[in-house]
């Protein structure tokens, strides 16, 4: 497997599916992402997401009345390496534009229009659709995997 390679400093914008995986503990990705928190908990980059991702990640385990599951998604909301970033009027009307350009779904456009005002040195996400956006440092964990298998004998 791919190494995750991940700022010295600064900010890693993490997707809501990279959460899920890290969370439900769904390999292979949980292993390529597990360096990633624990570099965040030392303090070496923070981690940072739109306030929107708890709609994303709740929503599963509230549906189900999975407690554990909801209790275990809100420790990352909560977490001191984490940071939600509040959606401002900039920030809705960048998404806008992004999804007017490129044709992004409305979650999508706001995760891409945080990132970016935020000044995130990674976009950390398993959406290929991302790398639609200009200037947006997308890293695809399936790029990771398949970059990996590709130079295993």
């Amino acid at each position: 497997m791919g190494p995750l390679i991940l700022p010295t400093g600064g900010t890693a914008y993490v997707d809501a599916n990279a959460i899920i995986y890290s969370v439900e503990r769904v390999e292979p990705y949980r292993s390529l992402l597990a360096p990633m928190w624990e570099a965040a908990r030392a303090g070496r980059f923070t981690l940072a997401s739109s306030e929107l991702v708890a709609l994303e990640i709740l929503v599963k385990p509230l549906r189900d009345g999975n407690v554990r599951l909801e209790m275990l998604f809100r420790s990352i909301l909560d977490a001191a390496e984490m940071d939600l970033i509040p959606a401002t009027l900039e920030t809705w009307e960048d998404a806008a534009r992004i999804r007017a350009e490129t044709g992004l779904a409305t979650p999508d456009a706001l995760h891409a229009a945080t990132a970016l005002r935020a000044g995130c040195a990674l976009f950390i996400t398993n959406d290929t659709g991302f790398r639609r956006v200009q200037g947006l440092p997308v890293v695809v964990l399936d790029d990771l995997l398949r970059d990996s298998s590709e130079v295993q004998p």
